[in-house]
């Protein structure tokens, strides 16, 4: 599985907190191991976001997500609040 991170997932993931950062970066090897393990809260948000997933980052940020082909693209990445305006 190949990972790519949208221009806005770049932007968005530079105005972290650092402690953050680091979080999601722990959660992307979980990922990579098992992209439904439990300790990410794997589901869909095809409302907000069709066709998309989410994984837990921390108790209140979110990374989204799609799978293109063998490809997996992070759209964008922020508070709960942030993502579901």
């Amino acid at each position: 599985m190949q990972v790519k991170f949208h221009k806005i997932f770049k932007k968005k993931f530079k105005k972290l907190p650092p402690w953050a950062q680091k979080k999601f970066y722990e959660r992307l090897e979980v990922f990579l191991r098992n992209d439904h393990d439990a300790v990410l809260r794997n589901h869909s948000v095809d409302k907000a976001y069709p066709n998309c997933r989410s994984i837990n980052i921390s108790g209140d940020y979110r990374a989204i997500y799609y799978h293109n082909g063998d490809e997996v693209i992070f759209i964008i990445i922020g508070t709960h609040a942030e993502l579901y305006k």
